[in-house]
């Protein structure tokens, strides 16, 4: 952190206070040492106010009487420039996303490793550079949601993952997002790169998926010249254009073996080699990942390293689908419907309540990318300022008459008369067809669900959830069948 700069230790443990301040001396810093988060905080007060803040304050989350947590939102609260890491013997993902949704820089868990301390001091000073520079110029990086393309509506769990990007954001924190193709997971990725301190710096993502085995390590590390045939110039791999700022790795299932052992090796060392050089190259990378497979099943088929899901798996953001927060199609809807006029330089005003009413009741199996293709498409058609129900395509109008077609399905009965009325929500009702329906398909394949999945037009994460959801039991259908 550079000489002459001030530490403030805040642990209850003098053994643990004592070997932090040795630790800090030979990192060239001032450390002074505090019993608890009373006095931690009269002497950050006392500092601040003599304008010689303390740079740094690492302070153990069970303090007596003012708490790690209460301390670190009493320093935000009160402005003071001081950058916190939290220290905890009992670190759970809860106590991580409390302490940075309070403003901590980073979290680190006991017994304390050197190296991860000293990089958690480094990430620490400069976040309190950037603090000190641009608190006066700028809105705080947490606290309100700034809009974000795709990310709009009043859905109580989307509410709840705009909440944990803002939570996570501050820090370097590896974030796994999981959930269905189309979720929005690289709009998510983006918006926590725009809340952090990171902002400035770039952003880079890049699809495991879309990209042969033989070329993506190139991709993600780059080469030197001549490291193979065509490789006539040193090439900069994603790793290193986003050092300083944030990498997202989308389709991290698709990574093959020996890809995801330099993977982990990167995001522990936070360094690698260029094909063809033996040359390390360091970087200072945040690294956000995405899964449209469930990592815990490929990694019980040993599809995927343990070691290496447990490093990424820090903290987990999962995305609901369209057909989940239904009350938010229309504002999706809307918002697509705006963009699309600029873009067309058309005046387009709104959805008919034939369109809507349509639009509410389609389950999007391609979620909010689905929708924003079939706005897109009805943008295109619209003869006038609003969208009609004819403008819309087919399978958006009549869903169900083709999914009952295709699958062959007839709706479940309810012992009730044509007409009548049975009260039950919507969800409920589609549970029995929709549960046959899946255990048909899974016997028909022999229970093997990367078939099964093809065979209904989903993919395999959707699968897994559904046969969750709808308590499916593989063994249980066998020994009955």
């Amino acid at each position: 952190m550079g000489e002459g700069r001030r530490i403030l230790i805040a642990d209850a443990d003098p053994i643990v206070s004592a070997s932090l301040a040795r630790f800090a001396q030979r990192e060239g810093l001032e450390a002074d040492m505090a019993p608890g988060g009373r006095r931690a905080l009269e002497l950050l007060e006392r500092a601040h106010a003599d304008g010689d803040a303390y740079d740094l304050c690492v302070c153990e989350l069970a303090l007596p009487g003012v708490d790690g947590l209460e301390l670190i939102r009493e320093v935000a609260s009160r402005c003071i420039p001081t950058a916190t890491i939290v220290l905890t013997s009992y670190g759970t993902i809860e106590s991580a996303v409390g302490a940075l949704r309070s403003g901590a820089a980073d979290f680190l868990t006991k017994p304390l490793i050197e190296t991860e301390l000293r990089g958690a001091f480094e990430r620490a000073s400069q976040r309190r550079s950037r603090l000190v520079e641009k608190t006066a110029s700028r809105p705080r990086l947490v606290g309100k949601s700034m809009p974000e393309a795709g990310v709009v509506g009043s859905d109580a769990r989307m509410r709840r993952v705009m909440e944990m990007v803002d939570a996570v954001a501050p820090s370097r924190t590896t974030v796994l997002m999981t959930g269905e193709s189309g979720t929005g997971k690289s709009l998510i990725a983006s918006a926590i790169h725009r809340r952090s301190p990171r902002r400035d710096e770039p952003y880079v993502e890049i699809s495991c998926g879309s990209i042969p085995e033989t070329l993506l390590e190139s991709e993600l590390f780059g080469h030197v010249k001549g490291a193979f045939t065509g490789a006539h110039a040193d090439k900069v791999g994603r790793f290193k254009a986003a050092d300083g700022g944030t990498l997202f790795l989308d389709e991290i299932n698709s990574a093959s073996p020996m890809m995801q052992l330099k993977l982990l090796r990167v995001l522990q060392e936070r360094k690698f080699e260029p094909v063809g050089s033996s040359r390390p190259v360091e970087v200072d990378v945040r690294v956000v990942l995405a899964s449209n497979q469930p990592l815990e099943e490929l990694v019980a088929d040993g599809r995927f390293r343990q070691d290496l899901y447990y490093r990424i798996n820090v903290i987990e953001i999962e995305l609901p689908p369209l057909r989940d927060r239904a009350g938010d199609v229309e504002a999706l809807a809307e918002r697509f419907l705006r963009e699309q006029g600029e873009e067309l330089g058309r005046s387009l005003v709104g959805f008919s309540a034939g369109a809507l009413e349509a639009l509410r009741r389609y389950p999007f199996p391609g979620n909010v990318r689905e929708l924003r293709n079939i706005v897109e498409r009805a943008s295109v058609l619209a003869r006038g300022q609003v969208i009609e129900r004819a403008d819309l395509p087919g399978h958006v109008l009549e869903p169900n008459a083709r999914a009952i077609e295709e699958i062959g399905f007839a709706p479940e009965t309810t012992g009730h008369e044509p007409g009548d009325w049975a009260p039950q929500s919507l969800t409920d009702a589609l549970r029995g067809p929709e549960r046959r329906i899946i255990e048909t398909a899974l016997t028909a394949n022999g229970w093997n669900r990367q078939k099964t999945a093809d065979d209904l037009g989903i993919n395999r994460t959707t699968l897994y959830k559904k046969m969750k959801q709808l308590g499916i039991d593989e063994d249980a259908n066998r020994r009955a069948g």
